[in-house]
């Protein structure tokens, strides 16, 4: 289930001057964890800084202290597993179906071009298709939300 991404960064030259740092492929190379995952762009700190050309797509993906932007492939069959992140996430489905569990017993199903903001929640991607569907993941630090069960991150 190879899949390739194709990711442009712009950023500044020495002049100032908007220019392309970087345009390649990244690519998704395995049917299972962390394989299923190309990661686009991290960042630490806030306010994020736009300085430098350091690709920083690179080393451990946490969204500790930042962000960060992926594209994760859920394959058939994918059973998911329930879970609960300190992020505010933003996902749009790009290719495929996904349902996305929730604790409380509820299904919610998106298909190519839905979106979803996840906050927080407890929740499972299972993939219940039969076509690998490709969703892009903007993921934000965040607090968690006080009182709520613990569960394996």
């Amino acid at each position: 289930m190879p899949e390739e991404i194709r990711r442009v960064v712009i950023g500044h030259n020495a002049e100032g001057q908007a220019t392309v740092l970087y345009d390649d492929v990244q690519r998704i190379t395995g049917d299972t964890w962390p394989d299923t995952d190309a990661p686009l762009w991290m960042t630490r700190g806030f306010p994020i800084s736009n300085e430098g050309s350091e690709d920083t797509s690179t080393g451990e993906a946490t969204w500790k202290d930042g962000t960060i932007f992926r594209v994760i492939a859920f394959p058939p069959g994918h059973p998911g597993n329930m879970h609960r992140t300190d992020s505010t996430d933003y996902i749009v489905v790009m290719r495929g179906e996904v349902d996305m569990d929730l604790d409380d017993g509820s299904t919610v199903h998106l298909k190519a071009g839905d979106t979803l903001v996840q906050r927080g929640t407890a929740h499972s991607w299972v993939n219940r298709g039969t076509e690998t569907c490709l969703a892009a993941f903007v993921m934000i630090q965040s607090e968690v939300v006080p009182g709520l069960p613990e569960l394996t991150r």
